[in-house]
């Protein structure tokens, strides 16, 4: 039994000790993932889920810190409804594509383990709304949509061997609508991601 407690500790700490990349080491993470995302200040707003996919490139720094920059297809969004004047009830479905280019630092609080902050510059490639109401449904394109977008990711990882799991919050900061009555709608997104961290570089 102690054998075997033993040789469970040993791999646990050789686990650890790979799980994080050496100083000044290179690495690619693909990664994908799942995200609930909303737009904010709408009324009977509801989550929306939605995928995510793409990678970060990340350098190590020092022992505890590092820094990356990634590139991801986001599916983002939200649903809602409204009623008519005629009492008839509205589903609207607002269906936002970003392509989002994340740079942040990352601190190891402990081998593996990495809190992240940093800013990420996105470019919409898709702003459509659909509206359902009985058996009728309408899509098009959203008006006065801004093609830019910057928000703040916050998160942590955990590296095992050579897989990751993360967690991320991106807090808008954008107004999405370029009309003078926007009430400042912006992006709220969180996402859970699950990659493959490939070493390169001498």
């Amino acid at each position: 039994m102690k054998k075997l407690m033993l040789f469970a500790v040993m791999m646990l700490c050789a686990m650890t000790a790979s799980a994080q990349q050496e100083v000044g080491k290179f690495s690619v993470a693909p990664k994908v993932g799942l995200q609930l995302s909303t737009v904010t200040k709408i009324d009977n707003s509801k989550m929306k889920l939605g995928s995510v996919a793409g990678a970060d490139f990340n350098y190590q720094v020092a022992e505890k810190f590092a820094v990356s920059a990634g590139l991801f297809y986001s599916m983002q969004g939200c649903k809602y409804d409204f009623t008519e004047i005629d009492g008839s009830k509205i589903d609207a479905n607002v269906k936002l594509e970003y392509i989002n280019v994340p740079i942040m630092a990352q601190y190891y609080v402990i081998p593996g383990l990495a809190l992240k902050a940093g800013v990420q510059p996105g470019f919409n490639v898709k702003h459509k709304i659909k509206t359902e109401s009985g058996k009728v449904s309408v899509e098009g394109d959203i008006d006065d949509f801004k093609s830019f977008d910057l928000s703040i990711p916050l998160g942590a990882s955990y590296q095992f061997g050579d897989f990751m799991v993360e967690a991320r919050y991106n807090l808008g900061l954008t107004k999405l609508f370029d009309s003078i009555d926007d009430k400042s709608h912006k992006n709220s997104v969180f996402q859970v991601t699950f990659g493959y961290v490939i070493p390169f570089g001498k």
